[in-house]
């Protein structure tokens, strides 16, 4: 594997992982739970996407093929995808999704804070402009993490039941393969060893203000570096390409 090819397969991880996971929110749309809360979940779906479109765009140039943003977004199956597991959830119901969105903005915040810091230019720049909204998306989740785990019996218990059940997930995010190696060697990529334990104090942080408890590590989903996916993956995908696969001149 040559350092384009495995740029190309880096970018890709982070660009999919944003696009699934802004498709996700944008289902909140007119669907919050209250005025605020519609307009924060739109907001956020509108920042992923916004990272999305600048690590595919980063890819196509990597790759020098003429590939778009569009290309990668609508034109690609789900075993080409390299989306996180965890954003591909669905949203359930609103516990549900801000579990989901917690447990993935603490880990995409300590990813963009060492990416800050790449050897590669480009890389650097979109982490730090990623970074500030992620900060937002983190501090967002958090806060109703703990206002729904210190708050009444059933909130505490649901937000909870979320937590447990998402978290054989958790896994995929830190599993690294040969991409990563080349590209720490080269003082491109983060080294999610690292990165995990970061995870680890703010998750455990939160929780404990939660009154939540982590849940036991057992058996942890994995498989996006291979492009295993959900059967909820092929489902998003189908609504969210139909359009352009109909009609092939459009753009996003």
């Amino acid at each position: 594997m040559t350092q384009q090819d495995a740029l190309i397969n880096y970018c890709l991880r982070l660009g999919d992982t944003s696009l699934i996971l802004g498709q996700r929110m944008a289902e909140w749309t007119s669907n919050g739970p209250t005025l605020e809360e519609d307009i924060a979940l739109t907001n956020i779906s509108l920042d992923l996407f916004g990272q999305a479109r600048t690590f595919l765009t980063y890819a196509g140039e990597v790759e020098g093929k003429g590939r778009t943003e569009d290309d990668f977004a609508y034109h690609r199956n789900e075993r080409e995808f390299y989306n996180t597991l965890l954003s591909e959830r669905p949203n359930g119901h609103f516990g549900d999704t801000i579990a989901r969105n917690f447990l993935h903005a603490a880990f995409l915040y300590h990813l963009y804070s060492a990416l800050t810091k790449s050897k590669d230019d480009k890389i650097a720049a979109l982490a730090s402009k990623s970074l500030k909204e992620v900060t937002y998306h983190l501090r967002h989740s958090s806060e109703w993490i703990v206002r729904l785990g210190d708050g009444t019996v059933e909130s505490h218990q649901k937000i909870q039941d979320s937590i447990n059940d998402l978290w054989m997930f958790t896994g995929d995010l830190f599993v690294m393969n040969e991409v990563d190696e080349l590209l720490i060697k080269e003082g491109i990529a983060a080294n999610l060893n690292e990165i995990k334990k970061l995870w680890d104090n703010t998750v455990n942080e939160v929780l404990q203000r939660a009154t939540l408890k982590r849940p036991i590590d057992g058996f942890m989903q994995k498989g996006r570096l291979e492009g295993r996916h959900a059967e909820c993956l092929g489902h998003l995908l189908a609504e969210m390409q139909f359009l352009p696969r109909a009609y092939p001149d459009a753009t996003w």
